[in-house]
């Protein structure tokens, strides 16, 4: 199977559409120079760690898992398995297929004093926009609004932390992140008419009156 930038190669370039090229804002710019100028190895090491706990290869796993564990359970969990499972294979897709629609240069290409304080290359030269990761954690804090606050608010939290580590190893600009992670809330919501995830039944036991 091609890689996005191998379909890319493939194509004519002279007068085509696609891919378009996509520029970062004068924020994004600022927020990388600032990460490059100020960051070291240490906690470089740290955020790409990290950012392998919103890698789609490890979700794709971890969905799998739930969705076998959900079989045989009540009719509200495996309806939760199902959900998992299509959003993740769905949230996996997407991103590659708009990659092949834009270019964007990732940060860590446009850097030379951030790789001096231990930024690293991550994934291919063009493939900045939309953040894969963010979005798979855009899905991850939509579908945790059917749970109770305290777990809600807990996977949120992580959800945000671990798409940020995509900005501080400048493999994405900071709109890549938030585009990516609005998308995949969005995708999330979209298709729980389709597979019917329990938004109520997970609510049940949740005391009224929540923030």
């Amino acid at each position: 199977m091609r890689t996005a930038a191998q379909i890319r190669a493939s194509r004519p370039r002279r007068g085509a559409v696609f891919p378009v090229t996509i520029r970062p804002t004068r924020a994004d710019v600022a927020i990388a120079n600032t990460i490059a100028r100020n960051t070291a190895p240490a906690p470089e090491q740290i955020a790409r760690a990290m950012t392998w706990g919103a890698d789609e290869k490890v979700l794709l796993v971890l969905a799998a898992a739930g969705w076998l564990a959900s079989r045989g359970r009540s009719e509200a969990l495996q309806r939760a398995g199902n959900h998992a499972v299509l959003v993740t294979a769905a949230v996996s897709l997407l991103p590659h297929g708009m990659k092949v629609l834009f270019d964007q240069t990732r940060p860590d290409r446009r850097t030379v004093i951030g790789h001096v304080h231990g930024i690293s290359f991550s994934g291919k030269r063009e493939d900045a926009f939309p953040s894969g990761h963010a979005f798979h954690m855009g899905a991850l804090a939509s579908a945790a609004g059917t749970l109770p606050a305290g777990p809600r608010r807990a996977i949120r939290a992580l959800a945000v932390g671990l798409s940020l580590t995509r900005i501080a190893v400048l493999a994405h600009w900071a709109s890549d992140v938030v585009v990516g992670f609005a998308l995949g809330a969005t995708l999330e919501r979209l298709l729980r008419s389709w597979t019917g995830y329990p938004a109520d039944a997970l609510r049940q036991n949740e005391p009224r009156g929540r923030p």
